[in-house]
């Protein structure tokens, strides 16, 4: 999908004194509920175009783009963290009405996710989420494998090295993560790089990779949230990605267990939903329905 008809699907909404973009798209069948997406690092709600469709014909869907990403709001010098992200995620929620639906995320977007469901267990969020499907991403700070570039951008001259960002260095990044036989095409980087450079978004990227700290720092908390989450969980995983694939999935059944709905994409790399669509929008309705007729039968899934 061309990013100017995203964009026409899209609302602009003032969310704890920011703008916030975000789809908000009512199901084109019988609704069996909502799902709440959440985009990764350094993407947008974008990401999710290829499955959008398969997931619509049965809930409703709804997908922000995170503050300092996209086509929202991209304040310059802001410090962003992760917890604030899940503010305007629930925010966002309460202002359109939902306090319940399902939750799937990737990448940075697992580690928001993780927040909130770490609320959910303390009985301090604003929403009930159901159920939660992760995709590829750094569950774990011990697992993670990041870029150069990333590493490079978290250090204390990471605002030195922004400048090195432009199209051809995020083609390459993504070249690194990617299957090899899944490549986005030239028109997808286009349309990558200019979510990326919307509003120079590019001169933030230093400090929007600080999630990777607020993981060390929260590893506990995050951990936690999953080995006590209130709802079924289910995760999506490309075991080709070389930064959270089959070694994070490995990691997830020792700390969290296998008695969850786990599906390995073997020839996937890091971005599932854009390589593998056809496969992730089926294993994510298979997921949610299975997770809806476990809750009701009273067994949260496990």
């Amino acid at each position: 999908m061309k990013l100017e008809e995203w964009k026409e699907k899209g609302l602009v909404r003032t969310v704890l004194g920011r703008e916030i973009f975000y789809l908000d798209t009512a199901c084109d069948g019988d609704v069996e509920g909502t799902i709440f997406l959440i985009h990764g690092f350094p993407s947008a709600s974008w990401d999710w175009h290829r499955i959008w469709p398969a997931l619509n014909q049965r809930y409703r869907l709804i997908a922000p783009d995170l503050l300092g990403f996209g086509l929202s709001e991209k304040p310059l010098g802001h410090d962003y963290h992760i917890h604030e992200q899940a503010d305007f995620c629930e925010q966002l929620l309460e202002e359109l009405g939902v306090d319940e639906c399902r939750l799937l995320a990737h990448d940075y977007g697992d580690t928001v996710a993780q927040e909130l469901l770490a609320r959910q267990n303390e009985g301090s969020g604003k929403v009930t989420w159901q159920s939660c499907m992760l995709l590829n991403g750094g569950l774990f700070p011990e697992t993670h494998r990041p870029l150069l570039v990333q590493k490079l951008l978290l250090s204390p001259l990471g605002f030195l090295f922004r400048g090195i960002l432009n199209r051809r260095t995020l083609e390459k990044a993504f070249d690194r993560i990617l299957g090899p036989d899944t490549k986005v095409s030239h028109e997808e980087m286009d349309t990558l790089w200019a979510l990326f450079s919307y509003r120079q978004g590019q001169r933030n990227t230093h400090r929007l990779i600080h999630y990777m700290s607020d993981r060390i720092e929260h590893r506990e908390r995050w951990v936690a949230a999953l080995q006590h989450a209130r709802c079924p969980l289910g995760l999506i995983n490309g075991s080709l990605d070389p930064v959270s694939g089959e070694h994070m999935v490995e990691r997830f059944i020792t700390l969290i267990g296998d008695n969850h709905f786990i599906k390995r994409l073997s020839n996937i790399g890091h971005y599932p939903q854009l390589e593998a669509p056809e496969a992730v929008a089926s294993a994510c309705l298979q997921f949610f329905s299975q997770a809806h007729l476990a809750v009701a039968g009273g067994n949260n899934g496990r």
